[in-house]
């Protein structure tokens, strides 16, 4: 598991990477985006067949009940950060939310283009350390399976602190390595293995193996959950908290005071 800088721990303007450069698929940190955005433009095709076969067919009603459970109700403006095809926002929609309540971001110009196959809510390309909006424009934020892909964690919160309104609220979905070694032996057998095969029966075989083992290599190696509800706290946030479901979806919750 990757060992953040001891300052990170401590003080909330240190830098935090989720995990440490993964050199196998890229040769420096610097590197790593360039990598993850041509990652997702590459397989936004075949990534709702992905996560469908990931969260075997209960993934959209996992993520409408983590958004209920976090506070989402019809009426709030949501942002959806690292929207991706846009499985968080559908969640959202199905949970009563206005598509004109909703923004989606998203670095992946693929990953954009696929989800504007499914929605009328507005879609903007950025990055959640860097957002193109207004101090205190949104009611919550939601982010699904993308905290791992940042490039500080501290700074990326800090950010969403500055665009929600006062007693906004925020959730993240991610993630967490199992801490049973056995739980995490089938886990990856099950990301790096099974879902590339039966991916392949959709001629999506390739996509879906270089997805899956990044995925696992970014889960192995993230920065543990209480580093994650601690850098939370150490952004502004209260009422953090997390939600553990299955030993390894983490559903992170905060608000804004």
């Amino acid at each position: 598991m990757a060992q953040p800088d001891s300052s990170a721990l401590t003080d909330p303007q240190a830098r935090l990477s989720p995990h440490q450069p993964l050199t196998r698929f890229y040769e420096s940190a610097e590197q790593r985006p360039g990598f993850v955005r041509a990652l997702f433009d590459t397989t936004a095709p075949s990534y709702d067949r992905v996560s469908w076969l990931l969260g075997g067919g209960t993934d959209r009603r996992y993520r409408r009940e983590a958004l209920v459970r976090a506070g989402l109700r019809p009426g709030m403006r949501l942002l959806d950060v690292a929207s991706g095809t846009g499985l968080v926002l559908r969640a959202a929609l199905s949970a009563g939310v206005a598509a004109s309540d909703i923004t989606g971001l998203d670095p992946s110009h693929g990953m954009l283009q696929e989800n504007r196959k499914h929605t009328t809510a507005p879609l903007v390309q950025g990055v959640g350390e860097r957002l193109p909006f207004s101090d205190q424009s949104f009611d919550f934020i939601s982010m699904g399976y993308a905290l791992r892909h940042v490039e500080d964690i501290n700074a990326f919160f800090r950010e969403l602190l500055r665009v929600l309104k006062p007693r906004g609220r925020l959730l993240v979905l991610e993630i967490a390595r199992p801490r049973s070694k056995i739980v995490a032996r089938l886990i990856r057998w099950h990301l790096v293995g099974v879902i590339p095969f039966l991916a392949g029966f959709f001629n999506q075989r390739t996509q879906a193996k270089q997805l899956m083992d990044y995925y696992w290599a970014t889960i192995e190696n993230c920065v543990p959950p209480a580093q994650i509800l601690a850098a939370l706290a150490g952004a502004g946030f209260c009422e953090v908290n997390q939600h553990l479901s299955g030993g390894f979806l983490s559903d992170y919750s905060a608000g804004k005071p």
